[in-house]
């Protein structure tokens, strides 16, 4: 969703679509780094500082820049140095008392913490984000910053405290007619639904995200849920229904060139097939995986279609094809680093040659 820091002005009006990405915030595996808590302010105090307009003007494009940097090392995939330019810049914010600085500087680093799956951290910053929101009766603001907050506390495994916060995002979109906040809350109460295992309750909250997200022409947003729909079908055993919402999707997610929703409705798809057949289908769609994971160069997103072929072999009895693929998968997890991946890649297929007798 990140789509450049062009100017002060895109970099602000960007923020919602920024926010808004954040709840598919996926939790990576990611070293622990201790770091400073020391990020707290007082609101009331710095709207009374006194500042040359001249000085306050400098700093502020001082923060702007260090936002900028950010903005690059994040693209660059360089989380730990992201958060330091914006710890910078945070602190250049609250010297000034430029609250809607304040506001960004906490989003991006809170989703730098969620990104490297540290979630107390990530919790701290977006909590604070919601404070500033707050304390701006900033609606649309607090909607998002309550979305985020409670996809992390869904990271972490905390159900009730996540549906808190979405039920709370819902409600304030609903009174200030937020339609896009509202669908976003719906989709967000879905997943924890579906997290429960109520996967009735999740069908029925995606559905009604699906059609506001519709309405207001949101593909990439309505691509998502119809994803997580696809997901509630396929854990109920509901094949044919989830395959038509992989299928709706896939179509969706390419007439908007949105890539990752192409990913998961292709993955959903062959698993889907695998299951109910036709076998030639999951195979042309474990195709198409791999070829998009080549097109886009993604080597990790090839080892996935990679184990997928290997599964879906295996789960036929063919044992020869499936050792040639987990074989092809061990060799490029290694190739890039990927160590936990390529032990259970390992441990898998000597399992399988073991029960063979190999």
């Amino acid at each position: 969703m990140n789509r450049g820091y062009l100017s002060v002005k895109v970099i602000r009006r960007t923020a919602m679509a920024l926010i808004s990405g954040a709840v598919l915030l996926a939790s990576n595996p990611a070293q622990s780094q201790t770091v400073s808590n020391d990020t707290g302010f007082d609101l009331q105090d710095q709207l009374t500082i006194p500042l040359d307009s001249t000085i306050q003007r400098e700093a502020r494009n001082e923060a702007d820049v260090l936002l900028r940097l950010g903005g690059e090392a994040k693209r660059q995939a360089n989380l730990q140095k992201a958060i330091a330019y914006w710890q910078q810049a945070l602190d250049l914010y609250q010297k000034i008392g430029d609250f809607e600085g304040q506001g960004l500087a906490y989003n991006y680093i809170g989703l730098a913490y969620a990104d490297l799956g540290r979630f107390p951290q990530a919790e701290e910053s977006l909590r604070r984000r919601l404070g500033v929101a707050r304390f701006l009766q900033d609606f649309q603001g607090q909607i998002y910053a309550l979305n985020n907050v409670g996809t992390v506390l869904l990271q972490s495994n905390d159900l009730d405290a996540a549906q808190e916060s979405f039920t709370e995002a819902l409600t304030i979109a609903r009174t200030v007619g937020d339609r896009e906040g509202e669908g976003l809350s719906l989709s967000n109460l879905g997943l924890v639904a579906a997290r429960a295992g109520d996967y009735l309750e999740a069908i029925k909250q995606y559905k009604a995200a699906i059609t506001l997200r519709r309405r207001l022409g949101d593909p990439l947003g309505e691509a998502n849920t119809r994803n997580n729909l696809g997901d509630a079908y396929f854990a109920i055993a509901s094949y044919k229904n989830a395959i038509g919402s992989y299928r709706y999707t896939l179509q969706l997610a390419q007439d908007s060139q949105d890539i990752p929703n192409q990913f998961r409705a292709l993955r959903g798809l062959a698993k889907s097939y695998s299951i109910i057949g036709p076998d030639l289908l999951a195979i042309r769609y474990l195709n198409q995986h791999l070829a998009l994971a080549q097109e886009q160069e993604s080597l990790s997103r090839e080892l996935v279609t990679l184990r997928l072929f290997a599964e879906f072999y295996l789960a036929r009895g063919n044992v020869v094809k499936a050792k040639q693929f987990y074989e092809q998968a061990i060799a490029l997890a290694n190739a890039i680093g990927e160590t936990q991946q390529e032990a259970l890649l390992r441990n898998q297929l000597a399992q399988i040659l073991y029960d063979r007798g190999d």
